[in-house]
């Protein structure tokens, strides 16, 4: 473990939110532009983009990149990965969208998957992976859609019904293959280095420099780090990330930092993060998060910061829910306020409001029309509508039967 400082400089959680919003990026309206170039460099700032199956509402990776993207196009990710391939997609704490610049960062653990497979993609015979990766070589990329096979009985909730799905899977995995392309949730697989057309396939990091990679990506998107946060879901990681910290504590490139109400638990920053606390975001700025966004997807941070714990519903039983089956927390300003659960209905061209819970002590008339402005807008990106077309005058709250 780093070495726990005698005097770290003190935070309240005020200044620790403004940080860590200015580290994210929404404490302000547009900060990375428009277009495939803002894309690609609001993934290459937060370090990895979620990417989730769900679709109540869009999903979690289009949703987390207009957050910060308010003129975001679907086919702007779709550029990065596809065209300008300079996005790819691989497991962080979960699949994600990940810069290509940081590839050589994720060829350790494609060697270590391919030496001892994990997951639930540790499926079939290398012989079988030689077979399908000669189609791919000889006839292209493919999805699972361009298999045909019979149909298998699901072993599990995540097997797929076509065992070559597997074989994909395992192959992607060991980084034979790539995610060339995505439609919805159809995955087009691709030769890995005939994808990226390398002249020379990058140099693996070391395992300390993976580790230094780890903790660079939390310190550039969270402002503040404690060793949870630069380890999420990664526990075997610690240790190095640990060295790491304390190597910088030594050379004076990290300040224990303090935070109000939590404890026992340090965290750590760039002094140069710490000259100047940011001012706070305008109250009227407002944004709707997904339950995936890198602001609310820590559990014990978010309720740090911001004195809110999400809790994902959709799993509970309808009686045990509190904010509903898809709860969106809704940031205004530097606070979350309130959980809206919201369902595109695609069909009838709408966005349904299922609930509205406000968080103790923030209603308001000014916020709550601040916030149904914002849905409005939000509505137009679910439907895929321009900025210039019309929307409902109000959003449609009428409750399901």
């Amino acid at each position: 473990m780093p070495p726990r400082p005698r005097k770290p400089l003190a935070l309240s959680a005020e200044q620790a939110r403004r940080i860590w919003l200015a580290a994210q990026r929404l404490d302000r309206r547009a900060p990375f532009g428009a277009g495939p170039a803002a894309t690609r460099a609001a993934v290459e700032h937060l370090g990895y983009v979620q990417i989730d199956t769900i679709n109540v509402i869009e999903r979690c990776h289009h949703h987390i990149l207009y957050a910060r993207i308010p003129a975001y196009r679907r086919s702007d990710l779709a550029q990065a990965q596809s065209v300008e391939k300079s996005v790819f997609e691989y497991w962080t704490h979960a699949l994600s969208y990940v810069p290509t610049r940081d590839i050589r960062y994720f060829l350790p653990e494609m060697k270590a998957h391919r030496d001892e497979p994990k997951r639930w993609s540790a499926v079939g015979s290398r012989e079988e992976t030689r077979k399908l990766l000669r189609r791919i070589r000889r006839d292209g990329a493919l999805s699972i859609r361009d298999i045909e096979e019979e149909l298998i009985e699901k072993a599990h909730l995540w097997a797929s019904k076509k065992p070559s799905k597997g074989l994909l899977e395992r192959a992607f995995y060991d980084g034979e293959l790539v995610i060339s392309a995505r439609t919805g949730m159809v995955k087009t697989y691709e030769l890995f280095d005939r994808h990226f057309q390398w002249e020379k396939r990058p140099t693996p990091a070391s395992e300390r420099q993976v580790a230094a990679y780890r903790l660079d990506r939390a310190l550039r998107a969270q402002g503040l780090v404690s060793l949870d946060s630069a380890c999420h879901l990664d526990a075997p990681s610690k240790k190095a990330v640990a060295a790491q910290i304390a190597g910088r504590v030594r050379r004076k490139e990290l300040v224990p930092v303090a935070i109000e109400g939590a404890g026992k638990q340090v965290h750590w920053a760039a002094p140069e993060a710490l000259e100047t606390v940011p001012e706070p975001p305008e109250p009227g700025l407002i944004h709707i998060l997904s339950p995936f966004d890198p602001l609310v997807i820590q559990r014990k941070r978010a309720k740090l910061f911001f004195d809110y714990a999400h809790v994902f519903e959709a799993y509970l039983r309808p009686e045990n829910r509190v904010y509903g089956y898809f709860g969106l927390p809704v940031l205004a300003g530097d606070r979350i306020v309130a959980v809206l659960d919201l369902k595109t209905d695609r069909a009838a061209g709408k966005l349904l409001m299922q609930r509205w819970t406000w968080l103790d002590g923030f209603e308001a008339p000014a916020l709550k029309a601040a916030i149904e402005e914002e849905l409005r807008r939000f509505e137009r990106f679910q439907l895929g509508r321009d900025e210039a077309e019309p929307v409902p005058a109000e959003i449609d709250t009428k409750m399901p039967a």
